[in-house]
């Protein structure tokens, strides 16, 4: 099982391993020789059917379920967005991608809501609706033209920027429930 992230504002995408998946809301132990820690919202989806070079009217037959949750950059160094992805694709529990998993036909409901709190203060929020399904349709779109899409792969399209981890306690909510309930230890 790979999870298969495209960076935001990137048309291409990279493989993160399946050691990287927290989906327990485990806290988050920050190895020594880390100085900063990154992070950036996520949508994704659970691939239930094997495909390669899937066209964009046919993505919706390739996955069964969507969530959103968050991927953790470390960085060694002064901020550097290759090192962060070559880092923070070997750091165990770094994909927090929460179960349960939702409904597809959720995503498409403006009204449901996805927020990130560090300390108890927002500090990612956005909407949901038919933009978000073009988002997904479109990562699943170019993931499949680089690699082989296997029953159990996610996608995740990251939705924001990489911004540094201000808080020690990250919450997060969709849809009313919460689904991440983490602390940073450093």
């Amino acid at each position: 099982m790979n999870i298969i992230v495209k960076p935001y504002g990137s048309d291409r995408c990279y493989c993160r391993p399946d050691t990287t998946w927290e989906r327990e809301n485990r806290d988050f132990y920050s190895p020594e020789c880390v100085n900063m820690i990154f992070r950036t919202p996520v949508l994704f989806a659970r691939i239930s059917k094997p495909g390669k070079c899937i066209g964009e009217k046919f993505v919706s037959r390739y996955y069964d379920a969507v969530g959103y949750g968050m991927l953790i950059y470390c960085s060694m160094d002064d901020y550097a967005r290759d090192s962060l992805i070559a880092f923070g694709s070997c750091a165990d529990h770094t994909s927090i991608l929460p179960q349960p998993l939702y409904n597809p036909a959720v995503l498409e409901n403006p009204d449901n809501i996805f927020e990130i709190k560090e300390d108890g203060t927002t500090s990612y929020l956005c909407s949901c609706g038919a933009v978000m399904t073009s988002v997904l349709h479109d990562a699943i779109c170019r993931a499949s033209k680089m690699t082989s899409l296997r029953i159990g792969d996610m996608v995740a399209v990251e939705l924001d920027e990489m911004l540094p981890v201000k808080g020690e306690h990250i919450r997060a909510e969709y849809c009313g429930n919460e689904i991440i309930n983490i602390r940073i230890i450093r």
